[in-house]
């Protein structure tokens, strides 16, 4: 890997264009390596994944939503939307909104794969996107697996490099550059159309972090999957031999002079070097409970503890030291009431530890489904514990946390007698250095898990031994890339302008 030293340039200095990054991104993206075992074995278990939690998901209104606009964009070849046969008459749509449609799918949960640096990212929103056009055009599985590696080592890259989240740009600003570059490497495009759509898919898909703040809106399911959507749009663009603003990450009017740290900001973001193969999917992690990543070690956490906690009634406070990201964004410290409100949507309480803390506390377990359920929220035990749970950033969980080594914290549980009980975690047990990694036999189980009672189990089947073999799939077989829910039709609603 090499360190690249970007900043900002006036108009009058100039950037070279083979110094700028995305640039320097387009090349990484047209250096068509070869993949790994590994890699492609993760890329297999990623794709599995995603589908898991969509399923899991199709009856919930934005997914829901999202679908009945997609339906209403035929278009043949085309590309699946999940619940739909791959062969179904007047469901091939549009690749793009077939990537919005899944894309909102994977993402309504909170429930696939995540990587925590100076940015945090889902780089399995990728995935959608991908495989769309990837059904739409007709790649080979080799040609997806590739392009794969390729989005997820840039998304990771640069949330290795550029945090967004200080500056309250959402994190979909580091997906719009992947997808981008991952299309290129899926379709072999030149370098040069490569670059101008990162440059588009940058420059249209910068947004404030307000859709995850205070009460939480549907649209943070929709953000990831609308910046994947104009990021296939940025590359037809690009394709027909449209340009895009440049420099648009150094430029006197671009991303790091007025978006994040201004004109005299330096970063460095690591990139792998020419003919270095492309291993980021291997630093990422999946999710083993529903909800946002700083919370699943303490999920776990709270498991452990529940034992030593035989009687919560008798629990004066709950404090939760953990880092600076955990406890401002999830935490007490982003002083949103909103976290503590029983009333809340369920965007918001996945994103409140004290909330999921106090509920894995009570029941030493989590469900993507019952966990949220309004009357559960609503116990009035489950209120008097779930405000008395603070958190607080501790200096050496921040540190580690940024080192990429920890992403948990310290607990001290006091109660009604002045005793204290106190443990800590420093990542999730399903996290590759956790308790119980995550293997493939593990993403296959959640797969299982979340499409009972919505994906019959012979298309389950059919499903996961069509993934398992995706590099070697031919490009009818990656349109068969999809699954059929029986349902689907009669719970699509109506309405809306398509």
């Amino acid at each position: 890997m090499r360190q690249h030293e970007v900043r900002s340039y006036t108009s009058a200095e100039g950037l070279p264009r083979p110094q700028q990054l995305a640039w320097k991104l387009a090349e990484l993206a047209t250096d068509l390596v070869p993949v790994e075992a590994p890699v492609a074995e993760m890329v297999v278990n990623r794709l599995i994944d995603d589908a898991g939690v969509a399923a899991a998901a199709l009856f919930r209104p934005p997914v829901a939503n999202a679908r009945a606009q997609a339906v209403r964009h035929e278009l043949l070849p085309g590309a699946a939307v999940w619940g739909y046969p791959a062969a179904s008459v007047g469901r091939r749509v549009a690749p793009e909104w077939a990537a919005w449609a899944n894309g909102v799918a994977v993402r309504e949960l909170d429930f696939h794969d995540t990587f925590l640096a100076a940015e945090y990212s889902h780089p399995g929103d990728n995935i959608p996107p991908l495989l769309a056009v990837a059904q739409h055009v007709g790649c080979p599985g080799r040609d997806l697996v590739r392009a794969v590696a390729t989005a997820y080592e840039v998304q990771v890259d640069l949330s290795r490099g550029i945090s967004l989240h200080a500056h309250k740009i959402d994190h979909v600003a580091h997906l719009g550059p992947s997808v981008a570059a991952g299309l290129g490497t899926l379709l072999h495009l030149p370098t040069e159309v490569v670059y101008q759509a990162i440059g588009q898919a940058l420059h249209t898909t910068t947004a404030t972090r307000q859709s995850r703040k205070g009460d939480i809106s549907s649209w943070k399911a929709y953000a990831p999957a609308f910046a994947a959507k104009v990021a296939i749009e940025a590359v037809d663009r690009a394709m027909r031999g449209e340009t895009s603003p440049a420099p648009i990450y150094e430029g006197e009017d671009g991303v790091i002079a007025w978006l994040l740290d201004g004109p005299d900001a330096v970063y460095h973001v690591p990139l792998p070097e020419p003919g270095e193969p492309k291993r980021a999917i291997l630093a990422t992690y999946t999710k083993e409970h529903s909800a946002e990543y700083q919370a699943q070690a303490f999920i776990d956490l709270a498991r452990r503890l529940r034992g030593r906690l035989p009687d919560l009634a008798q629990v004066r406070s709950v404090t939760i030291l953990t880092s600076h990201h955990t406890h401002y964004v999830i935490g007490t410290g982003s002083g949103d009431p909103q976290k503590f409100d029983p009333d809340a949507s369920r965007e918001t309480l996945d994103h409140s530890l004290p909330y999921i803390f106090a509920v894995a506390l009570e029941d030493g377990t989590w469900d993507h489904s019952s966990s949220y359920l309004a009357e559960r929220a609503h116990r009035p035990e489950t209120v008097a514990l779930w405000g008395k749970v603070t958190t607080a950033e501790d200096r050496t969980w921040t540190e580690r946390y940024l080192a990429g080594e920890a992403f948990g914290g310290r607990v001290v549980v006091e109660l009604m007698d002045g005793t204290t009980v106190e443990d800590e975690i420093a990542v999730a047990d399903a996290h590759p250095q956790g308790a119980r990694p995550f293997g493939h036999a593990a993403y296959v189980d959640k797969f299982r898990r979340l499409a009972q009672g919505t994906i019959e189990a012979d298309e389950q089947q059919r499903f996961l031994d069509l993934v398992e073999r995706l590099p070697a799939l031919t490009p009818d077989e990656v349109r068969e890339c999809t699954f059929a829910c029986p349902d689907l039709e009669t719970k699509t609603p109506k309405g809306g302008l398509f």
